[in-house]
């Protein structure tokens, strides 16, 4: 079996349960994961048997042998469903796209839950999926700073980023709060993103050795494994911190957490929101996401910290003054 999803960290533990669900339904058959190499670390801790294709992306899938079934977790196509037909598979699960008529599928549901998505997809092939099963086995890997508070500033795109700022002014009254205890406070990044949190360690006023930046997926798992919170925005991080099972506060916008959030019944892991929806693709923070105000999150990370579970969902008003909603955020 073939299965595509040549996409980045938290496009891979939204599909964990797709890929632990095909594993069930076919124990007998190799599973090759077409996705990025760096993910290795993780793909390790699926429980699900599979083995890692490195694929950079589309148009890159590598040469295989021809296989029964090729699955289609990467997107709706056309690109996806092309590279996966170029395989030659017998047969081929995925959503259906006009460029391919002659293959059927469940329509595409633009708003639906990702790990929804997934589980979807397989129960149309007639797969039951449990779209909770999402928490990873632990890393064998010790964590290099047991306990630690992780404050995670960097996001893929520039309006899913909070004002670095905040994020130093988050870490520095944490810092406060845990003076004296053993407990650390990390600005995390990957190697791009170390001169970001480098200058977030710095405006909150830690030393160099706060910044945990560069590292590899099997540093950084072990790390928010072991961890006792994550603040951090709708990023790859944030998708750790559930599959861990590790305290989070995760800061939305522009897609809604009805679309990537954690399942809701997880009060470990708190979603801040303003309730608006806005352009995914912007240069420039989401408005809603600046509309979190700092306040807020530190409340809810010292509510975390100090073992009590905040509202799952809190949005902000018009003026950025933090009111709670009782209701949690949808999740399909």
């Amino acid at each position: 079996m073939l299965v595509l999803r040549a996409l980045g960290l938290g496009d891979l533990l939204t599909a964990v349960p797709a890929l632990r669900a095909l594993r069930r339904a076919r124990p007998d058959d190799r599973i090759l994961l077409a996705a990025p190499e760096p993910l290795a670390p993780l793909v390790r801790l699926l429980d699900a048997e599979v083995e890692l294709l490195p694929t950079a992306g589309l148009s890159a899938l590598p040469a295989v042998p021809p296989v029964d079934l090729a699955v289609n977790l990467h997107g709706s196509g056309p690109e996806s469903i092309a590279d996966l037909r170029g395989t030659r598979p017998r047969r081929l699960l995925t959503h259906r796209h006009p460029d391919h008529p002659d293959l059927d599928g469940p329509e595409w549901k633009r708003d639906q839950h990702e790990v929804a998505r997934w589980c979807g997809l397989l129960a149309y092939a007639g797969v039951p999926a449990d779209p909770t099963d999402l928490t990873l086995r632990r890393p064998a890997t010790p964590s290099p700073a047991p306990g630690a508070v992780i404050v995670h500033p960097g996001a893929a795109s520039a309006a899913r980023r909070w004002p670095p700022q905040r994020f130093a002014a988050v870490a520095r009254a944490l810092a406060d709060d845990l003076a004296g205890t053993s407990a650390r406070v990390l600005v995390t990044g990957s190697a791009e993103e170390r001169a970001l949190a480098t200058a977030v360690a710095t405006d909150a006023g830690l030393g160099p050795e706060a910044v945990f930046a560069g590292h590899d997926l099997a540093e950084l798992a072990a790390l928010v494994a072991g961890a006792r919170l994550v603040v951090c925005g709708d990023t790859g991080v944030g998708h750790l911190a559930t599959a861990f099972e590790t305290p989070s506060v995760l800061l939305f916008g522009p897609t809604p957490p009805s679309r990537w959030g954690p399942p809701a019944d997880r009060p470990r892991h708190v979603v801040l929101w303003a309730g608006t929806v806005g352009d995914p693709h912007a240069s420039t923070p989401d408005p809603g996401l600046v509309r979190i105000a700092t306040p807020t999150v530190v409340d809810a990370a010292r509510t975390l910290l100090a073992g009590g579970a905040p509202c799952r969902t809190a949005r902000t008003t018009q003026t950025a003054s933090p009111s709670v909603s009782s209701a949690p955020a949808t999740s399909d």
